[in-house]
């Protein structure tokens, strides 16, 4: 328990004294939301890394997926890093940070309504935003409450309030830097960590290959292969199809969340895209493939405290049952890593809530001439404001919300990807095609849930966000464009001369 005590307080006087270390930063609207726009690869990539993967994937997906998939879940992580990371990286990075800069917008919702010369897409986006991160906010919590019943015997609501009470002092105290600077620092625990769970795990299964030998073993209990034995260590696992929709959305869900787009947002310069991509792929590689690789072995721990008393198997505790057995000094290890991955994604989301309300919602709508020192005032309020309506809503989660949950990244990347990837390389985006991506993004996420047409939520946000990437474009080339003047001076941000060495452009 000493080991164990000593490595939280160090790791939350960290937290703390990064805060401290990054007031300087917090001068001005912009150096508060996206650290000036003058932050570096490493930071960058390793912030969005942690946002990315929070401990709803290492102890919730991980665990679910795993049991359902085997080995095959670790082509969930694959995708992550593939489609989530390095394509992102690609394909909206440096488009991002143009666009974005030369229309000096700093959220989401505040790129749509200067892309779109619309303040009602502003103000709806903005709405969008905060209904379904708050949901999101609070999930983060729910990884903590049996790691932390397990590792230290204490009541899950102390572990919520302590873990929203760091968060909060280091988001106020240093804003985005702050987060990036601490979102390093944890990525790098989350990366230690990991390798070191997965090889203690494994070699109490008597080695890779014994733990693989046994999982062939198992037969699969899926109505797809009818009990086919070695189902769990096939390529493509038991169920390809559900596997493939678990891939798009974590994986090109991404694309469309605000709090990931963000950190586009404030990137330094092109060395700073070139190396984050790099770092940001071999990030999720390292940790969202070890996560579902190290889940994929979930049935090897069959035991009856992982089932509730109706006989389901309870998903969340299938992880902490793997690491109950590890020695004290790595359980610490894992309690850490854990929480990192949850405080790195709480600093995310409620630094984004709170800029986009601020931001879009109340300045020049409810408040009027607006001060830089208020704005950044009303977003220190807002992020007590959110970090508290979390930690209710995670200490009594009611059925809607928990449901709610599990749709909020179908809802948010069904909406926002396909409006905001068409606006960065197409001309020819409507105002109706944007408004037609909101709605069908969220309509069938949310409708689903009431209705439930789709048997998986999970399916249900790959379908939403497959349809915006339709519609989109048929409702523009079908509806009146915007003035083509108005167009072509935003997409001259694109066609601006820069001077660059030979290593990175040869001369013809």
């Amino acid at each position: 328990m000493g080991i164990k005590l000593v490595l939280l307080v160090i790791f939350f006087a960290i937290m703390v004294g990064v805060g401290i270390y990054s007031r300087k930063h917090v001068t001005s609207v912009d150096g508060f939301v996206l650290g000036g726009r003058t932050v570096g690869p490493w930071l960058t990539a390793f912030a969005y890394g942690t946002s990315y993967f929070s401990a709803v994937v290492f102890v919730g997906y991980a665990g679910q997926f795993g049991w359902k998939y085997g080995i095959a879940s670790t082509w969930i992580g694959i995708g992550n890093a593939v489609l989530g990371s390095l394509l992102a990286w690609v394909v909206l990075g440096r488009r991002t940070k143009v666009m974005t800069q030369h229309l000096s917008s700093r959220t989401m919702p505040d790129f749509f309504g200067e892309r779109y010369d619309s303040k009602a897409l502003k103000v709806i986006s903005s709405i969008i935003v905060f209904v379904f991160l708050i949901p999101y906010t609070a999930s983060v919590y729910n990884g903590l409450s049996r790691l932390f019943e397990m590792a230290f015997h204490i009541p899950y609501a102390w572990c919520v309030i302590v873990m929203a009470v760091f968060t909060a002092l280091y988001v106020i105290l240093g804003g985005y830097m702050a987060t990036a600077i601490n979102d390093f620092i944890q990525g790098i625990i989350m990366l230690v960590g990991i390798v070191a769970v997965i090889a203690a795990v494994l070699s109490g299964q008597g080695g890779f290959m014994n733990a693989i030998a046994e999982m062939a073993k198992i037969p699969s209990d899926t109505a797809v292969t009818q009990g086919q034995p070695g189902a769990f260590t096939s390529f493509f696992g038991p169920d390809p199809l559900n596997l493939l929709g678990v891939v798009l959305l974590t994986s090109l869900g991404t694309w469309g969340l605000p709090q990931m787009i963000g950190k586009f947002y404030a990137i330094k310069d092109e060395k700073s895209i070139n190396t984050g991509t790099v770092i940001s792929t071999l990030f999720a590689v390292v940790v969202s493939g070890g996560c579902y690789f190290l889940g994929g072995f979930g049935r090897l721990f069959d035991s009856p405290v992982i089932y509730d008393e109706t006989g389901a198997v309870v998903y969340d505790s299938i992880i902490p049952h793997m690491l109950s057995a590890l020695p004290d000094i790595l359980i610490g290890i894992v309690v850490v890593l854990v929480l990192s991955a949850s405080m790195s994604t709480l600093s995310s989301l409620v630094l984004t809530s709170s800029s986009t309300l601020t931001l879009d919602l109340i300045k020049d709508n409810v408040v009027k001439n607006m001060s830089e020192k208020k704005q950044i005032i009303t977003m220190q309020v807002l992020i007590v404001f959110f970090i508290v309506v979390s930690v209710v809503i995670a200490l009594d989660p009611p059925t809607f919300i928990a449901q709610l949950m599990g749709i909020s990244w179908g809802a948010l990347a069904g909406a926002f990807l396909a409006p905001f990837l068409y606006g960065l390389y197409w001309k020819g985006v409507t105002r109706a095609g944007v408004w037609a991506g909101f709605i069908s993004g969220v309509g069938i996420t949310v409708s689903n849930m009431v209705i439930g047409y789709i048997e998986s939520p999970i399916n249900a946000g790959a379908v939403a966000m497959i349809a915006g990437l339709i519609v989109v474009p048929v409702v523009s080339l079908i509806t009146p464009r915007l003035k083509k003047e108005t167009v072509n001076q935003i997409f001259t941000c694109y066609e601006e001369k820069v001077t660059i060495t030979k290593k990175h452009s040869l001369q013809e």
